[in-house]
């Protein structure tokens, strides 16, 4: 199976999950108390995308776009940013998959392809856009983590449907993303890699960093081209030797100004995890193996206490979870799925809206539910991926056993 926002300018957020700033949640429900089958999580899933389509995707008449939210808010653009529409996207690859049913679902798949370029700029400095550029939209500045998680996808649709195009449109982002490196040797810890494409960046960001070395170490083992793993072995270097808080644990940033962000997020957990498994399966090294599962231990040991990943956006967990997968596959642990399945189980137990099928969060996009909080593309993405992974991984698990 394949590998698989908030405004930008809105102060103290940064739509990439540099920084959020939330009202504390702490309800969680307890884990399930028997395993939810593969067949409910594929209704889960159907249930979540369905309300993703009828509630937030604009139609093919208004060029296959997402709101961003709905309602919609005062503050919204016409049409989502290109994070939550990278999110839609992953959620139709992501249905492809689905045991039985995922056939339905791949014209989907290749139109949320066809609506992402009308996000890409061209010029000196190409890349995709944190906003459509004219005549759809005002444009935005490109932002790196954007940059690589659209080529995560493209590179999960070419491993579902092996379709070179989609190798290709990854392979183009690389040097996009390598932009962000930066080779100032005066500053403390040197390298990482700019969050954005501007002279205003002052930070290095793990995000983007941990985000493009997964992307390089997953093309080359497509294509086998050494500059791609020379870049994914520095990058993931960089992250590991600078940023590395405690196994697992990744501080967010870096600022120029030799400041540091301590903030923990899980998705910058996973990523490290999804690159040094990357790395195994290219090289064959059972070193990345091996920090690939210490990262793992440790990060599901500080992650699963609490309230903690209910606490997470949901986004960012989905990310993480699908990175621990990547690595049940070549190191199995019945701990990865059973976090997976628990925190599904209880997120769609406490935040989904029976009358809508509309899945609700605090402003973080994490926490407990809020009623009077709109419905997102990025969180209703987030779920289904979430439930289309647990169908297909459980589906698999079933068959093995």
């Amino acid at each position: 199976m394949p590998r698989s926002l908030l405004t930008r300018a809105t102060a103290p957020v940064l739509c990439a999950g540099l920084l959020w700033t939330a009202a504390p949640a702490h309800a969680q429900s307890p884990a399930p108390a028997r395993p939810v089958s593969s067949g409910t999580w594929a209704d889960r899933a159907t249930d979540a995308y369905r309300a993703l389509q009828d509630h937030l995707y604009e139609g093919s008449g208004r060029h296959g776009l997402y709101l961003e939210h709905t309602p919609r808010q005062a503050g919204d653009q016409e049409h989502s940013f290109l994070w939550p529409f990278r999110e839609a996207a992953q959620a139709a690859v992501d249905m492809q998959e689905l045991p039985g049913t995922g056939s339905a679902y791949r014209q989907d798949a290749a139109e949320r392809f066809d609506t992402a370029e009308l996000y890409h700029t061209g010029g000196d400095r190409p890349g995709y856009a944190s906003y459509l550029p004219a005549p759809l939209g005002t444009g935005g500045d490109t932002y790196y983590d954007d940059n690589a998680v659209v080529a995560l996808t493209e590179l999960d649709q070419y491993e579902a449907t092996g379709d070179a195009r989609y190798l290709e449109r990854a392979e183009r982002i690389l040097p996009v993303v390598s932009r962000a490196w930066d080779d100032d040797t005066t500053k403390a810890c040197p390298g990482g890699m700019d969050w954005y494409d501007s002279p205003n960046n002052t930070i290095r960001a793990t995000n983007v960093t941990a985000l493009s070395a997964q992307l390089a170490a997953r093309l080359y083992t497509h294509t086998h081209d050494r500059a791609h793993l020379d870049k994914a072995r520095q990058w993931y270097g960089w992250v590991y030797s600078c940023m590395r808080k405690a196994p697992g644990l990744y501080v967010n940033d870096r600022g120029d100004d030799g400041s540091t962000n301590e903030t923990l997020w899980t998705y910058n957990s996973g990523a490290m995890i999804g690159t040094a498994t990357a790395l195994y399966r290219g090289t064959g090294d059972t070193g990345y193996l091996d920090k690939a599962v210490a990262d793992a231990r440790g990060s599901l040991a500080y992650w699963t206490e609490g309230s903690r990943l209910h606490d997470q956006p949901a986004v960012f967990n989905s990310f993480y979870f699908k990175d621990l997968l990547d690595l049940d596959a070549v190191r199995p642990a019945p701990a990865y799925l059973k976090a997976m399945s628990a925190y599904a189980d209880s997120t769609y137990k406490s935040n989904r809206d029976s009358a809508t099928g509309l899945f609700r969060f605090q402003p973080s996009n994490g926490g407990d539910y809020d009623p009077a909080a709109p419905a997102a593309t990025l969180n209703q993405s987030a779920m289904v991926q979430i439930f289309a992974t647990l169908a297909d991984a459980t589906h698999h698990k079933h068959r093995r056993s």
